[in-house]
């Protein structure tokens, strides 16, 4: 995983809950469209799930 990566995923596993693209620029300290560019690859790496409409968090 790179860098980005890591901090939005270790952000959204510390929030122990499903987060919004813009809760999880802010807890990663990123912009918002380098976060949602950081979701869809974590998504086709398998890494995060989005249990409902635009809430994402780390695959159990």
């Amino acid at each position: 995983m790179e860098e980005k990566e890591q901090l939005v995923f270790k952000a959204m596993a510390k929030a122990g809950k499903p987060l919004r693209p813009g809760e999880i620029a802010e807890l990663a300290r990123l912009t918002k469209d380098e976060v949602s560019k950081i979701i869809k690859t974590l998504k086709k790496k398998g890494k995060i799930t989005s249990p409902k409409r635009c809430f994402y968090a780390p695959v159990k």
